[in-house]
């Protein structure tokens, strides 16, 4: 028996990453902008970072102008940047009334967040517009990772706290296991 319900389609269970992303203006002009519509595809011979932004905010005009980008992974220790970065358009100035470190990426002329464990530096492929959005694909050409974290037997999502959206945010509880481990045994 079916124990669903329908709640129409204005309803998202589309659970997303959040990341601030990062660009620079013409001028040199650092800017961060939340953004949840993130994930990847495979191209011929790599991954690449898909990344949408809706509207006419700064960060979007940035990447089509540049066509660079750093994709800076939020964890919970980050919310307050979130909701600053988010509350604050860099249409109107400087987002620069509470502090916050950044440095140059390693290999793209983008600006990283400090505080991040994870960090992609991309620059950008192809645009799709669908309607007020556009999709950048990205080509990742450099990740760096927090120094103190190691994934050489794989990502464990909890050691980066990372703040996932579906409407509201939330946070990982805990690790359940690689792929193959829930297998049925014969």
């Amino acid at each position: 028996m079916n124990n669903r319900k329908s709640v129409g389609n204005n309803h998202s269970m589309c659970v997303q990453p959040t990341f601030l992303i990062g660009t620079y203006d013409l001028d040199g002009i650092v800017n961060f902008a939340p953004i949840t519509w993130v994930s990847v595809t495979w191209d011929t011979d790599h991954y690449m970072l898909v990344i949408s932004m809706f509207g006419t905010k700064k960060t979007k005009q940035n990447v089509i102008k540049t066509k660079k980008l750093s994709a800076n992974l939020v964890s919970t220790d980050m919310l307050y940047l979130l909701d600053y970065f988010g509350g604050n358009s860099g249409k109107n100035g400087l987002k620069d009334h509470i502090e916050y470190g950044y440095s140059d990426g390693e290999v793209v002329n983008v600006p990283t967040l400090d505080l991040s464990k994870w960090v992609y530096e991309c620059e950008v492929q192809k645009i799709v517009q669908t309607g007020d959005s556009d999709t950048f694909f990205c080509d990742v050409k450099n990740v760096q990772i927090s120094s103190d974290l190691d994934i050489t037997d794989g990502i464990d999502l909890t050691k980066f706290d990372p703040v996932v959206y579906s409407g509201h945010y939330h946070s990982i509880g805990k690790h359940l296991g690689k792929v193959g481990d829930f297998k049925p045994k014969k």
